[in-house]
């Protein structure tokens, strides 16, 4: 028996995590030497086989984000931007940290098609919860502002359709991403169907998040250098409350990685199992409030061993392996 087929035969645990991707998520390519590069992908990917855990999910590809989508988050104006900027050939620079290839429009609508997608497949009960491995990311993009490596706020698309498509009342946004999701609070500052809760480091990259946020925004900045303790003691003192008082109905995670203490793009200390230990609280908290709905979609994270030894310790938490 071929090695994937004993591992399929030999294993235990019953399926309860979507692994939601696309081929073209790859081929958008800001240029060389740019940290956001297809190359991430590609090391969560080895990274999963290499550890023999690739057989305990359910594959799915992303689609497209449909226009209906996007216009519940984004006005009609950002869309069209992004679309006349895509060149035919070559890179065009939206501005200094967020470019295009003929590949990056479509590599966008995958990206927020999938937690579209992963919403349609928590709310039918076919799995438990779902992680999005895609990019571009999404959590700098503003209402009507790319910036950030971000096109469309994917994490946002992702919990309006929760909304709108299913009805729900309250959905919660985590995002752990060395950097503040600036674009998902502009998205969602005073809207009372969501909550966000988040950490990041400040000062730092975009320099907010700090200045009067409004009520539905748990925010805890984090000063260079802080570690696991200082994360858990964010986790359970400031966002678990909050949590169980807003009881929401399906948990959103933007998960970036950048917190890493090897990723030299932030200076965070995080490790492995803080992520493991932060996914595993926010999995008895959906057990206990949501049905153990959780949808996860990549954000940041740009060294590559780092990256995808978080991202599989993020999984395995999700999977219960």
């Amino acid at each position: 028996m071929r090695r994937f087929e004993r591992r399929f035969a030999e294993r235990e645990q019953v399926t309860t995590t979507a692994f939601i991707t696309h081929r073209d998520c790859q081929l958008h390519d800001m240029g060389s030497h740019h940290p956001e590069c297809p190359q991430r992908l590609t090391a969560i990917n080895d990274h999963l086989i290499a550890q023999g855990i690739d057989a305990y999910f359910v594959y799915y590809d992303a689609p497209l984000a449909t226009f209906e989508q996007l216009l519940r988050v984004h006005p009609a104006s950002h869309l069209e931007r992004i679309k006349r900027a895509a060149p035919e050939m070559g890179v065009v620079h939206l501005d200094p940290d967020t470019a295009m290839n003929p590949h990056t429009w479509q590599a966008a609508l995958r990206s927020a098609g999938a937690g579209c997608h992963a919403v349609d497949l928590v709310m039918k009960g076919e799995i438990e919860n779902a992680f999005c491995s895609i990019r571009p990311p999404g959590h700098h993009c503003e209402k009507a502002t790319p910036m950030g490596f971000c096109f469309f706020n994917n994490i946002g698309v992702a919990a309006m359709h929760a909304i709108k498509a299913h009805g729900l009342e309250r959905v919660a946004i985590i995002d752990f991403d060395v950097h503040h999701g600036n674009g998902t609070e502009d998205c969602f500052a005073g809207d009372e169907r969501v909550l966000m809760c988040s950490i990041f480091q400040h000062p730092f990259y975009p320099y907010s998040g700090t200045e009067k946020p409004a009520a539905n925004m748990c925010n805890v900045p984090l000063a260079a250098g802080s570690g696991g303790e200082e994360f858990r003691d964010a986790v359970l003192q400031v966002w678990t409350p909050r949590l169980k008082e807003f009881k929401p109905q399906m948990i959103f995670i933007s998960a970036g990685f950048d917190g890493h203490y090897e990723d030299d793009m932030g200076g965070l200390k995080l490790v492995e199992k803080d992520y493991a230990w932060a996914t595993d609280h926010l999995k008895k908290l959906a057990a206990e409030m949501c049905d153990k709905r959780i949808v996860s979609m990549l954000e940041g994270g740009y060294v590559m061993t780092s990256l995808a030894r978080s991202v599989g310790a993020h999984l395995r938490s999700l999977a219960d392996l």
